[in-house]
């Protein structure tokens, strides 16, 4: 009698196990009948909302796939399509990028690539427009100088909706050559510039100790040991007893948030650095500790200071933690992420907008310094030194008196 009820609560069991396993299968896969295929209903409303949003996609590809002179690779079409995309948003910083435009997007954040060593972005005018020579490169020692705007590489025509591709014929084998055409304000013919490509390592900070007690760190940009290579240089500088800290950050584009965020904290006490706000309005504030460096500081900043360089001195400037010296920074209050595809190709993308802690948002404005210092083309009537750096002098001349202060 037990044997007996066991068997039939066995198969109620093998029923119930069935049904369930018959109903996951007509919800989730297709079941064949001669020519005819039976989905459910779930998956069909999938297919009619795929077919209304991407039909004109697919029904123009399939068209020229089949009816070009040419045979084409779909590969290639899908990747325009999606570049695109892309484009279409409007923003020149959300971009797709080839895998080789990936890696070298990579090799510029970890600090070593193969090109000519200059930063630069999609201007308003449509051009491709220098921020600034990295020091010590080719690009600085050919004479490029910032708001440069080139408008070929090697005989093509580039323009700021193709940064990327532009950027991708600048860079190239150490060794070879590269010709530039640049419109500069002030010339009325356009320059040719040939360049040697090297291999850009690049040393993002550099110090020394300038008038006997004020120590003096420039910061060229922010890659991934910016951060760490910044405190070893300060904790040497105070072992020499520096009584003031000047940092320079002129021509400095940016680079990873993170980094200038870690060197904010080593330089402010307790307070914000910045905070970003995404499309929700959602908040993410970055703050620092109670540490701070106990010195007089100052800052110098030019038109070349852009993003990171700005979130810097933007918090210095909003909490009186320093003086700020120089002429108005670029203006780029747009945080970026880039995001690695399966294939090895990747994108980059607008994640948020920043404000600085007393939440000001300086997108197309720029930092407006303390002391403004615009380098002229005589004083008092005599033609000045173009080696003379008047914007040090005067963040000398300001640390000098906090110190005596």
């Amino acid at each position: 009698m037990i044997s007996k009820q066991k068997a039939i609560i066995g198969a109620i069991v093998i029923i119930l196990v069935t049904s369930v396993l018959t109903f996951s299968v007509g919800n989730y896969f297709a079941l064949e009948f001669g020519e005819r295929v039976l989905i459910s209903k779930e998956r069909h409303e999938k297919y009619n909302d795929v077919m209304e949003t991407y039909g004109k996609f697919l029904e123009t590809k399939e068209f020229l796939m089949e009816n070009y002179f040419q045979e084409l690779d779909e590969g290639m079409i899908i990747e325009g399509a999606i570049r695109g995309m892309f484009e279409s948003i409007g923003d020149p910083y959300t971009v797709f990028m080839d895998e080789r435009q990936f890696d070298d997007l990579k090799m510029r954040t970890q600090g070593s690539y193969g090109g000519i060593g200059i930063n630069v972005i999609p201007g308003e005018d449509g051009f491709v427009t220098v921020v600034s020579p990295i020091e010590d490169t080719p690009g600085e020692r050919a004479g490029i100088i910032s708001g440069d705007r080139i408008v070929a590489v090697d005989g093509t025509e580039i323009f700021a909706d193709k940064l990327d591709f532009a950027v991708t014929l600048m860079r190239g084998k150490p060794g070879t050559p590269v010709v530039l055409s640049i419109r500069r304000d002030g010339e009325q013919d356009l320059l040719k510039i040939e360049i040697e490509r090297a291999e850009i390592r690049l040393k993002t900070v550099r110090s020394e100790v300038i008038e006997g007690n004020i120590g003096y760190i420039r910061i060229s940009l922010f890659d991934e040991q910016t951060s760490g290579e910044f405190e070893k240089h300060l904790k040497e500088l105070e072992k020499k007893n520096i009584e003031g800290l000047i940092i320079d950050l002129r021509n400095n584009p940016g680079g990873l948030l993170s980094q200038c965020i870690e060197i904010a904290d080593v330089l402010l006490g307790e307070q914000i650095i910045v905070y970003t706000e995404d499309r929700d309005g959602s908040r993410e504030v970055e703050r620092s500790d109670k540490n701070k460096v106990d010195v007089p500081l100052v800052v110098i900043v030019n038109n070349g200071s852009a993003s990171a360089s700005e979130i810097l001195a933007g918090a210095i400037q909003d909490s009186d933690s320093g003086t700020i010296v120089g002429t108005t920074t670029f203006g780029k209050g747009l945080v970026q992420q880039i995001k690695a595809l399966h294939d090895g190709t990747g994108i980059k993308f607008t994640i948020s907008q920043y404000f600085t802690p007393n939440g000001t948002y300086i997108h197309g404005k720029g930092i407006v310094p303390d002391v403004y210092i615009e380098l002229p083309e005589q004083i008092d009537g005599e033609v000045i030194d173009e080696n003379e750096d008047l914007k040090l002098d005067k963040a000398i001349e300001i640390m000098k008196e906090k110190i005596s202060e």
